[in-house]
Order: structure tokens, then C-alpha cells, then sequence
């Protein structure tokens, strides 16, 4: 049932059968009947089918723009300008370097918030250029998350190509710092500078292997970052022995570190990360370093591996002073980021949305899933906040072999349209399902 698309996937619901299961909120799959029926949707449905080739084609183009982590400038001005092209003549660029454009509804409506993130992992002249083999396209961040971008420009030109009149706000965002040291902070200035944001939906690749069913990240995985300095007095290896080493302090707090025991559930996690110091083989090292991630799916849990690692560190500093009679050893503590976490209730309208569109599309039940995302920003404020997939084949995130498999990829862009449109409603066709919360 993977080719099913426009006419064809709404036969069963025009029967008032949908396809596959329904969602749990017998609300829900009645909105989904009224939206998925309406013929101006089933309009842009097939427009998303028939824009694929150039939205692969654009895909490319964004791709080969690098947007290594905090030098983001020249893909987002690239977006903005596509934004302003499709319709959104006031899209700008925020404090942060976030891309925000609003599409407006007809008044009432929740405004849900649509977001991919313009940042990749790859430092600066990373070769980005997109390479084809065997029907797979390979480049640095092409899927993670280059792909989301496309698609938000996919759906707003098959929204504003068909005059879609939805009763909430859209906003068209293309965030800053989702990876690496970037610490969620283009989500966090959007969530502090716009109180107004009912919910939050947001693009990723799945990535998953065949036969698996589709993903929603309904849970933020937490994390704190340090990095530990270990400074000590140095010297001579030879004529200075007797002095305290800061590499052998940094040895006993990996050591240490490494005693920590965490809890399967919830999963929590630690690594030291990288480690550095010294100046030459025959030198009692004056500074070494450490970098520490921390993670788990549970708050407390996080907190309490935390307290250990830090105590770990500190109870290593002072054992290297007692084993050299000093206390010339110390370390300084530097936090590198703090992603908070939460998750999104399943039976929570947002996420029934697209449990009802990927089940009415003819798919399997989606499972709920964990990962660390923008998402976790607005699932820490307690506002509604999902995870879709903008890419149904793609894979080694992160790496120089990243790819996507394009082929058939409009489907993930039909499907996720389908929630959208769930979730705000249509002028005379569906009520929103998104609630709006308390100004």
C-alpha cells in the first residue's frame, strides 16, 4: 500500500473506512475524514506528488550550501529568500538566526509552529556537494536536515499554489543550533521571544530499515555538557618529579567517571567524550581536558549521574594532591550545554494527528520514539511538541556517507501535510484540533 497517494488513499475514507487502523480519539479520525475528503486537499496532495522533482532538485541546491554548526548565515539567507518568494513577504531573520516566516490563518486558530533545522554537524570546508549512486543521493547533511528544509518549502508552495485558507497560523521556521555544541538555542530563543506558539511539529529522517514502522518522536532525551580543566604546577619529567601531573588527575577522573553506574530505564547514559593535554612526553603536564556528555529520558536520573560525575572529578583532584603531598591540582568546571528534556502524552491531540494520517495512509501503526531534538524545547514547556519523518530511506547521519533514497519521497511530504492540516483546520472544511493554550 506504499504507492497509494491523492485520489487513491482517500478511498477508504470517503467510504468512511479509512485505511489501516485509526487513532484512539474517535475526534481525531473525524477530522481526518472532513480534511483527507476535502477536494482541496486531495488538490494539494497531488501538487506535493507532482512538485517532487523540483523539490529534489532544490534539496540539492540547499545541500551544497554549507551551514557548519554557527555558521548557519548563508543557508539561512538562502531559505529566507524562498520564504519571501513563496509568499511570506514578512519572513526574517531573528536575534538568533532563526528563519521565521508566519503564514496567517483566518483568525482564532492555534498557531503551530513547523520547524527544520538549517545547522549540519560538519565543520567548515566539509565537501558538500551532492553525489548520485545507485539511486541514492550522498552528500554531508543532505538528510539530517537538509531534507526537512525542502519540504517546508514543498508544502508552503502547494498551500499557497491552492489558496489554502487554514483557520490557525503556520509559522515556517528554519532554526539555528539543533546539532553539537549549538545547544538548542535557536529553539530556545523562539520559545522565549514568541509566547503565542500552540505546538510545535518538526522534520527529520526516519531512516528506517525496510519493514520497520514509521516514527514519532514523542520523547526528548535530556543532556548536560561539561568540560572539566585540570591545571596543575608542570615541570620537568625527570628534574620536577614529585609535583602533582594534571594528566594524571584527568586519568583518575576518566577512571572514575567510568565507575559510574546509571540505570537502564529510564535509558541514561555518559561518555567521556574527548580528552587533551601536555606539551611533550618528557613534561609533567600542566592542563589536560575533558569533555563529558550526559543524557537520559529521565530528569532525576540525569541529575543524580550528574552529581556522580562532578563528585567523581572532584574526589580525582584531591587524590592526585594526597598522592604528591600538594595542592598545586585543580580543576575548573565549564558547562557546555544544557538540552532539556520532556515528551508529548501519545494520546495528546498533536500526536494522534499523525497516528491517524500514517495509519489512513494505509501504513502501519507509527511507534513512539526517543531522540534528542528541538522538540525538546517546547516538551520541556509543557506545549505539545512532535517529531515526523521528512524521509522514509536515508542513513549514516553524521558521517560523509550520509544519503537519502528519493524515490517516492513525496509520500512522507503527503502524509505530513495531512496532520498539518488536521492540527490548524480549514476555513470551511475542519475546526482545528490543536487547542490553544492560556495567554
Amino acid at each position: 500500500m506504499r504507492k497509494l497517494h491523492g485520489m487513491a488513499l482517500l478511498a477508504g475514507v470517503l467510504a468512511g473506512v479509512p485505511a489501516g487502523a485509526t487513532a484512539h480519539n474517535p475526534a481525531v479520525g473525524l477530522n481526518y475524514q472532513r480534511v483527507a475528503g476535502a477536494p482541496i486537499v486531495r488538490k494539494v496532495l497531488d501538487d506535493l506528488k507532482a512538485d517532487d522533482a523540483r523539490a529534489l532538485a532544490e534539496l540539492r541546491t540547499i545541500t551544497e550550501i554549507p551551514a557548519p554548526p554557527f555558521k548557519e548565515e548563508a543557508r539561512a539567507a538562502y531559505f529566507l529568500a524562498r520564504l519571501r518568494e513563496l509568499g511570506l513577504a514578512d519572513a526574517h531573520i531573528d536575534r538568533e538566526g532563526n528563519v521565521v516566516g508566519v503564514r496567517k490563518g483566518s483568525g482564532g486558530g492555534p498557531r503551530l509552529l513547523l520547524a527544520a533545522h538549517l545547522d549540519t554537524v560538519f565543520p567548515e570546508g566539509t565537501d558538500v556537494r551532492v553525489k548520485e549512486r545507485d539511486g541514492r543521493l550522498y552528500a554531508p547533511g543532505i538528510a539530517d536536515d537538509t531534507r526537512g528544509l525542502a519540504v517546508l518549502l514543498s508544502w508552503l508552495k502547494a498551500l499557497n499554489d491552492n489558496r489554502v485558507e487554514t483557520v490557525g497560523d503556520l509559522m515556517f521556521v528554519g532554526s539555528v543550533g539543533e546539532e553539537g555544541l549549538g545547544d538548542l538555542r535557536g529553539m530556545k530563543a523562539l520559545f522565549r521571544d514568541h509566547r503565542d506558539i500552540d505546538g510545535m511539529v518538526g522534520l527529520e529522517p526516519a531512516g528506517r530499515p525496510p519493514g520497520r514502522p514509521d516514527e514519532i518522536t514523542t520523547t526528548g532525551t535530556a543532556s548536560h555538557r561539561y568540560q572539566f580543566h585540570f591545571k596543575g604546577p608542570g615541570g620537568h619529567s625527570f628534574e620536577a618529579f614529585g609535583l602533582p601531573s594534571a594528566i594524571h588527575a584527568m586519568g583518575r577522573a576518566v577512571a572514575g567517571i567510568g565507575e559510574v553506574r546509571t540505570p537502564e530505564r529510564p535509558k541514561t547514559s555518559f561518555t567521556v567524550g574527548t580528552a587533551s593535554g601536555g606539551t611533550s612526553v618528557n613534561t609533567i603536564a600542566a592542563e589536560a581536558r575533558i569533555a563529558v556528555d550526559i543524557r537520559s529520558n529521565g530528569m532525576p536520573e540525569l541529575l543524580e549521574a550528574e552529581r556522580r560525575i562532578l563528585a567523581a572529578v572532584r574526589e580525582a583532584v584531591a587524590e592526585e594532591n594526597r598522592r604528591w603531598n600538594s595542592d598545586r591540582v585543580s580543576v575548573e568546571t565549564t558547562a557546555l550545554g544544557e538540552r532539556p528534556g520532556g515528551a508529548t502524552p501519545g494520546d495528546a491531540v498533536i500526536v494522534q494527528a499523525f497516528v491517524q494520517a500514517i495509519t489512513g495512509y494505509g501504513r502501519a501503526a507509527p511507534a513512539f520514539a526517543t531522540h534528542s531534538t528541538d522538540a525538546n524545547v517546547p516538551m520541556s514547556l509543557g506545549i505539545p511538541a512532535v517529531i515526523i519523518s521528512s524521509a522514509a530511506q536515508a542513513g549514516e547521519y553524521h558521517t560523509l556517507n550520509e544519503w537519502i533514497d528519493p524515490r517516492d519521497g513525496w509520500q512522507e511530504a503527503q502524509i505530513g501535510m495531512l496532520g498539518v492540516l488536521s492540527l490548524v483546520g480549514i476555513e470551511g472544511v475542519s475546526a482545528p484540533l490543536l487547542e490553544r493554550r492560556k495567554r
